[in-house]
């Protein structure tokens, strides 16, 4: 495979000026390039056009007229490549494959057991995501993304010690990933993918977003500005090992008692359920038991909610988004969504929740296929030095 420079040429922070926009939808036309911008109109069109001539972007139709000619709408090429999407889950994981105008063309769900280990998993991912090309029209891959359900560092781009993968510490899932369908690949962790997928086709005055993975695991992700902040090692948002005040010392994967994680996880619920003699396999047999009237299951959902609303009043404090998302299996549960609100709304300041937005999510089942696919294409249009955070096959 040729490098993907080789494919999409580095652009200028001119051009990615008006690129930028436009790909992410804060912009749909010329005339709406230059108020976001500030560029003049002539200036826009200079930059537009030789994208257009270049084949990147297209004139693809018209927008609803604001008096005068109706606009040409501007948008991004999709066909210039196919990016495979892997959301991988405890319970449950995502392929899809999505076009570079971030459009899905398709996706499947997939049971898995992330215990056989990273080589085994991605050998089975790969043949799914062969079979999903071709029942979608033998699409040719050019680039991969992968969502991952643990830490993954800024700085090496590898897994650090996710708590229910065992044997994929200190692994770098995207080299492997990349080696394994013979393109450039990123990896990210899955709760960041998700919050990015919130991005995708959302409204774009909510720039400042939490979003809260609440499944087998805790996890969380910050969009800041419209952009993903990670912080410096990568970890920024991820409350799945805050501590607690109150909760019972239970041991945690991480070796300190008491994480949000350990006490409050789908994974925590089920296991205390069981400790009290109800028949549960997984967190959504405790909801439907929830829904039916048990007072213990209830008792549980609520409990969580409520430790879960108390972590995160401290980043609606601190932070103030537009918007906080709750996602994953424990979204499904009423009881324990009244929770966090209620926690949020007796915790924070008036002005922190005075315009909060407590939503679901926008793609609640490809968020994480949507999200990471808007990674890797931020860092394949973006400048040079973005594009080496992807890992590129080698062939001989």
């Amino acid at each position: 495979m040729q490098p993907l420079s080789a494919a999409l040429p580095v652009f200028s922070p001119q051009t990615l000026a008006v690129l930028t926009p436009l790909r992410t939808g804060a912009a749909r036309s010329r005339a709406e390039l230059a108020a976001h911008t500030g560029l003049s109109p002539s200036t826009v069109t200079a930059r537009v056009d030789p994208l257009i001539a270049a084949g990147v972007i297209v004139e693809d139709g018209t927008d609803d007229s604001r008096g005068g000619r109706r606009p040409r709408r501007l948008a991004i090429r999709g066909d210039l490549g196919t990016v495979a999407s892997i959301d991988l889950g405890v319970e449950r994981s995502t392929i899809g494959l999505v076009d570079y105008a971030g459009t899905a063309l398709g996706h499947r769900h997939l049971a898995l057991d992330l215990t056989e280990g990273p080589d085994a998993v991605l050998r089975r991912v790969a043949r799914e995501l062969d079979a999903l090309a071709t029942a979608t029209g033998g699409l040719a891959l050019t680039g991969a993304a992968i969502a991952l359900p643990g830490p993954v560092s800024a700085q090496t781009g590898r897994l650090v010690a996710p708590s229910r993968m065992p044997g994929w510490h200190d692994v770098d899932v995207a080299a492997l990933l990349s080696t394994a369908l013979e393109v450039p690949a990123l990896a990210s962790n899955d709760a960041n993918c998700m919050a990015v997928g919130e991005l995708v086709g959302g409204d774009a005055e909510a720039l400042n977003q939490v979003f809260i993975k609440a499944g087998s695991g805790i996890g969380s992700g910050v969009v800041a500005g419209g952009q993903l902040y990670t912080g410096r090692s990568g970890a920024a948002g991820d409350i799945s090992h805050v501590t607690v005040p109150g909760a019972a010392p239970v041991p945690c994967s991480c070796g300190r008692v008491g994480c949000l994680d350990a006490v409050a996880s789908g994974s925590a619920l089920t296991r205390a359920a069981q400790e009290a003699g109800r028949d549960v396999t997984d967190v959504e047999t405790v909801i439907d038991l929830a829904r039916n009237g048990d007072a213990l299951a209830t008792g549980l959902l609520r409990e969580a909610g409520s430790m879960t609303g108390g972590v995160l009043a401290t980043i609606v404090n601190f932070f103030t988004p537009d918007r906080l998302v709750v996602g994953g299996s424990l979204s499904a549960s009423d009881v324990f969504i009244a929770a966090i609100r209620s926690k949020l709304w007796a915790d924070c300041l008036p002005m922190a929740t005075e315009n909060l937005e407590v939503a679901a999510p926008r793609h609640p089942r490809v968020g994480g296929i949507l999200g990471a696919a808007r990674l890797f294409l931020d860092a394949a249009f973006g400048p040079e030095a973005a594009r080496s955070a992807l890992r590129i096959a080698a062939r001989a």
